[in-house]
C-alpha cells in the first residue's frame, strides 16, 4: 500500500510506542525514512499537512514537525511553496569533476529538466571581459536557466560564453545540457578553475528555488577552457544547500 492524495498508509505508524523511551518524533521520522527508501513512497509522492497528520496519529504539531525536518535536512523531503511537503530521491552529492550538472544528475538515475529563464547577446562588462580574455563590449551570450531534479529545483545557473566559441542562438536549452551542447559543436572543455562558496539568496533566487527569502545557498564561479588555453564559459551558479552538497578526494602529498 503506497501513498495516495497526499494521505501517508495507514499501516506505517500503527507499531508507535507511545510510552517507551524512544522520542516519537523519532519514531516517525523512522519510518518515513523506511517507507521512502524502500519505494513505498516515491519521489515525488506529497505528505499531508502538519495538522492533519498530527491529528489522525494523535500526536501534537510540534512532534510531527519535528520529524519532518528530520528528513528535510536530510534531503529525503522538501518543502515547496504551494505544493506542500513532498518526497525527492535524496540530496545530489556531486563530485568537483570537470562535468556539468545535468550529466550528474542524468547519470544518478535523476531526471534533469531545465526552465530557461534568459538566453541573449549582450556586450562583455569587464569583469567578464577580463575572464574570458576579450574586449569589453564583445559579443557574449548570456544563459540564465533553473535547473531541476525530478520536477524539484535544485539549482540557478548563468552562464557567459564568448559568441566566437559557438553560435548558441538556435539551441534548445530546455532539454540539453550546456556541455553536451558544446561538445556537439567541436567545442570540448579540458581544464576549469572554480571556486566554492555560501551566502544569503537575493533577488529572486528564493523564489525560484523554493527556499526561504535570504535563505543561505551555495556558490559556484567556474572559468572553463578548452584544449587550446582559450577560455570558453565563465559560470555563477547557486544551489540549494539542503538537496545539493560537493564531494572532494583529498589525497596527501
Amino acid at each position: 500500500m503506497t501513498a495516495q492524495d497526499g494521505v501517508l498508509p495507514a499501516d506505517l505508524f500503527m507499531d508507535l510506542d507511545r510510552s517507551g523511551p524512544m522520542p516519537l518524533y523519532f519514531q516517525v521520522s523512522t519510518r518515513l525514512e523506511q517507507a521512502i527508501t524502500s519505494g513505498r513512497l516515491p519521489a515525488g509522492s506529497r505528505l499531508e499537512n502538519e495538522v492533519a497528520l498530527g491529528e489522525r496519529l494523535g500526536l501534537s504539531r510540534p512532534t510531527i514537525r519535528r520529524a519532518i525536518q528530520e528528513l528535510v535536512d536530510k534531503g529525503l523531503l522538501v518543502r515547496r511553496r504551494g505544493i506542500g511537503t513532498q518526497v525527492v530521491h535524496g540530496p545530489v552529492s556531486r563530485k568537483v569533476e570537470l562535468t556539468s550538472l545535468f550529466d550528474d544528475l542524468k547519470n544518478g538515475d535523476q531526471h534533469p529538466t531545465t526552465t530557461v529563464l534568459g538566453h541573449s547577446v549582450i556586450p562583455a562588462d569587464e569583469p567578464i571581459a577580463n575572464a574570458l580574455g576579450i574586449d569589453v563590449g564583445d559579443p557574449v551570450t548570456h544563459l540564465r536557466r533553473l535547473r531541476l531534479a525530478d520536477d524539484v529545483p535544485v539549482a540557478l545557473l548563468e552562464n557567459y560564453l564568448p559568441t566566437a566559441v559557438a553560435d548558441l542562438s538556435e539551441v534548445d536549452f530546455d532539454e540539453f545540457g550546456l556541455y553536451q551542447i558544446l561538445r556537439g559543436r567541436g567545442v570540448t572543455i579540458r581544464v576549469a578553475k572554480q571556486t566554492i562558496g555560501a551566502r544569503a539568496s537575493y533577488d529572486d533566487e528564493a523564489s525560484l528555488l523554493e527556499i526561504d527569502e535570504h535563505g543561505a545557498v551555495l556558490t559556484m564561479t567556474r572559468t572553463a577552457y578548452d584544449a587550446s588555453g582559450r577560455a570558453v564559459e565563465v559560470g555563477y551558479h547557486c544551489y540549494r544547500p539542503d538537496l545539493y552538497s560537493f564531494s572532494i578526494t583529498l589525497v596527501e602529498k
